[in-house]
């Protein structure tokens, strides 16, 4: 009778929500959400299988996997001296929440057992991967004696990568560059985190996420200033949207001591106006932002061996990593990426990936690399790096609020690389002195 009476409900509240879509489907697209766009097929088939397979499995799940206690004591006193000790056969799992949906998975909460810890949560992720077949479990502590389960049904990141819906992110410095693995959109935020570390193996995607941060930061009155010393093959393609771009090691000299100039120039407007941050000046008087973007940091590094070579990075390495010590609280932001970010490639390298404190690992060959990337901050994000396949070009793992998330950028398309070649930069932008960098479009005449 009462199975019945859920059908019967739930049949009814499906009809009306068909008959009246045309007043809510509005209603939502007037308030930002497409409903066209959202998971239906997930929320109406794949979610109800999943969470009472989730609710069906939990007890045994953990059980197994060593999440239950006993409420009982572990021993007991048999006649006067002897003690026999074991498991009790009526262990307790934890408290589970119902399944909430999301948009690519499902959340939940664990109220932990007194005497329980994280840990042994942690290890159960594979297992309940397994057991509830699902992509991925990934576990976490919003606040103690809490534990939040969050479930991936299928990886959204697979296949085509994404290259439509991407919304202009609110604020400047502000740079919406791809989706998570929950779906939600990968915002990079400058003024939270003001420098970046970009890493990953050839044509895992590296291009891909710098581009997107281009396409981001465009129309945004933002200072662009790049380092290429491919050649410019991969910044150039933007043309006349950045201010100042170096294609030699002698022009990064140039280009990165015209931003420490104008870094102290920024530093006395701050100590005139006793503040400590530029963004406390008024708006008035605020410099705009600049972000400097360095392609394939081991060619400012490595050198032919001869004195003057040699002379040139250490120089580089100098003043890129005052940059990085001084910039934050000015104005002025830095992303890296490179292959590879250790003390192999030469003095300082260290000391300037320990500034950056926004970390993306792209596909890793070696375990080493990933490491140099993530693993001082997340060494269970290694793995994940290395797992990461060929056919992926874009997935990498990002740290973000203290833990770490799968992402991916969206490329670009041939027309937005030439809608932002053609776009100028801001009337405010920094202008460096014709000795001190090349502009790109000096760069097109020669």
């Amino acid at each position: 009778m009462a199975a019945s009476l859920v059908v019967w409900v739930l049949s009814a509240l499906l009809v009306l929500a068909l008959l009246t879509q045309g007043w809510w489907s509005a209603a939502l697209d007037r308030r930002g959400v497409r409903v066209s766009e959202l998971p239906w097929r997930w929320w109406l088939t794949g979610y109800p299988s999943t969470a009472l397979r989730i609710k069906g499995t939990w007890r045994q799940v953990a059980d197994r996997t060593g999440l239950t206690v006993s409420t009982r004591p572990d021993h007991r006193i048999i006649g006067r001296d002897l003690v026999v000790q074991g498991r009790s056969l009526r262990q307790r799992a934890p408290r589970l929440s119902w399944p909430v949906p999301t948009r690519t998975g499902l959340r939940l909460h664990v109220v932990l057992h007194p005497g329980q810890t994280p840990g042994p949560y942690l290890a159960a992720a594979r297992a309940m991967e397994h057991a509830w077949r699902v992509h991925a479990v990934r576990v976490t502590t919003p606040r103690r004696g809490v534990v939040v389960i969050r479930v991936t049904a299928v990886d959204p990141l697979t296949g085509k990568a994404p290259v439509r819906g991407l919304a202009p992110a609110a604020g400047v410095l502000v740079a919406h560059v791809g989706r998570t693995e929950e779906g939600e959109p990968w915002v990079i935020d400058l003024r939270r985190v003001p420098h970046w570390l970009i890493t990953g193996a050839t044509r895992s995607g590296k291009s891909t996420l710098l581009g997107a941060l281009v396409r981001a930061l465009t129309p945004q009155p933002v200072t662009l200033l790049g380092v290429d010393l491919k050649g410019g093959v991969e910044l150039g393609v933007f043309g006349g949207r950045f201010s100042a771009l170096a294609t030699t090691r002698a022009q990064t000299i140039g280009l990165l001591g015209g931003v420490l100039d104008e870094i102290q120039r920024r530093t006395g407007l701050c100590r005139s106006a006793r503040c400590r941050s530029v963004w406390e000046l008024p708006d008035e008087d605020r410099p705009g932002p600049v972000v400097v973007l360095v392609d394939e940091l081991a060619e400012l590094y490595l050198t032919d061996g001869s004195r003057e070579g040699r002379d040139e990075a250490e120089r580089c390495g100098s003043l890129l990593l005052r940059v990085a010590q001084l910039g934050a609280a000015l104005g002025v932001h830095l992303i890296v990426a490179g292959q590879r970010v250790g003390s192999d490639l030469g003095p300082r390298v260290t000391a300037l990936r320990s500034q950056l404190g926004g970390r993306v690992a792209h596909r890793a060959h070696d375990e080493a690399s990933a490491q140099m990337t993530v693993g001082d901050l997340h060494a269970d994000a290694v793995a994940v790096i290395q797992s990461i396949g060929e056919d992926e070009r874009g997935v990498a793992v990002v740290t973000t609020g203290g833990g770490w998330m799968r992402a991916r950028s969206a490329p670009l398309t041939p027309e937005e690389i030439d809608g932002i070649a053609a776009v100028t930069p801001p009337p405010h932008a920094l202008r460096l002195k014709s000795d001190q960098a090349q502009s790109p479009k000096e760069g097109e005449k020669e």
